[in-house]
């Protein structure tokens, strides 16, 4: 099991955030993880690779964003 507590600043972390851990995982064993929320985002050697192969495929085969997300959501539903 896990939760996830979103916070705006690290000023807002509180007591009643440890003792609502405390009440939900009583006595197991639990491990902290804080990490500082980034707004960038970068694109992966694997993504980019992605995208340049995109880039050379021929125009005339491209399809718009709606036609691709009709496709995405036959396909997947999404």
């Amino acid at each position: 099991m896990y939760t996830t507590y979103h916070l705006t600043s690290a000023q807002e972390i509180n007591s009643d955030i440890i003792d609502s851990i405390k009440a939900t995982f009583k006595s197991k064993p639990i491990t902290i993880i804080v990490e500082e929320d980034e707004d960038d985002f970068e694109l992966t050697t694997e993504m980019k690779g992605v995208l340049d192969e995109r880039l050379q495929e021929d125009e005339k085969t491209y399809l718009t964003v709606g036609e691709s997300i009709n496709q995405l959501n036959k396909k997947y539903g999404l």
